[in-house]
C-alpha cells in the first residue's frame, strides 16, 4: 500500500476542490524548514507567497500563491517507507497514480487528462507530471498540473491550479512552475 499525502483546502478560488478537500481534519502549522527533506519554506518563494501550512503524522503542506493568482500547494510526506529518488521508479509511478485516482475521486469523475502522464524538467529535476481539467463552479472549469518527484526518502508533490475565469493557461502555469520550483527544490 502507498502512503497518501495529506490533502486540505487549496482556496477559496478553487471551487470544485475546496468542497472535497473541506473535510480534511485540522492540522499543526508545518515547520519553514521540512526536517525529512530539509526543503525550505519561506514566506515568499520563486515570487510566490506562503498562504498557509499544516502537518500531520509523516506529512506536510504548504499552500502558495503566486503573483497570478494561481495556487501552488506542495506536499512532502513518505518518511515512514523508503522512497527512491527521481521520477522513473515504479514506487513514484504507483504514487502518482494513487495521487491521480485520489484526484479524480475529489472531481467526482470529472478529471479530464491524458492517458498517460509525461515526464516535466523545471531547473534540472524531472517530475512524473500530468496536466488535467475537470467541471468547476461558477468560476468555470478546473485546470491543474500535478508533479511528483521521491527526494531524499520522501514524496514532494505539487499541485498548481487555476480557473477557466482566470483566463490563464498552461503555458502560464509553466512559467510559475520554472521560477518556482528550483527555488524550492535548491
Amino acid at each position: 500500500m502507498h502512503s497518501k499525502s495529506p490533502i486540505w483546502t487549496s482556496s477559496a478560488a478553487v471551487l470544485l476542490l475546496a468542497v472535497a478537500l473541506a473535510t480534511a481534519p485540522a492540522r499543526a502549522q508545518a515547520p519553514a524548514v521540512e526536517p525529512n527533506t530539509k526543503l525550505a519554506f519561506p514566506p515568499t518563494l520563486g515570487g510566490a507567497t506562503l498562504s498557509r501550512s499544516g502537518s500531520e503524522g509523516s506529512g506536510s503542506s504548504y499552500q502558495y500563491v503566486a503573483s497570478n493568482n494561481m495556487i501552488l500547494t506542495v506536499d512532502v510526506y513518505g518518511g515512514r517507507q523508503r522512497v527512491p529518488n527521481g521520477s522513473s521508479h515504479p514506487t513514484i509511478i504507483n504514487q502518482f497514480n494513487d495521487e491521480l485516482a485520489q484526484l479524480a475521486q475529489q472531481t467526482r469523475g470529472g478529471l479530464e487528462k491524458p492517458a498517460v502522464s509525461s515526464a516535466c524538467t523545471y531547473g534540472p529535476y524531472t517530475f512524473r507530471c500530468v496536466a488535467f481539467n475537470a467541471a468547476g463552479g461558477p468560476a468555470g472549469r478546473l485546470y491543474g498540473k500535478l508533479l511528483m518527484i521521491g527526494y531524499r526518502e520522501n514524496f514532494v508533490k505539487i499541485l498548481i491550479q487555476w480557473t477557466q475565469k482566470s483566463g490563464q493557461t498552461a503555458a502560464d502555469a509553466d512559467q510559475v512552475l520554472n521560477t518556482f520550483v528550483p527555488a524550492l527544490m535548491r
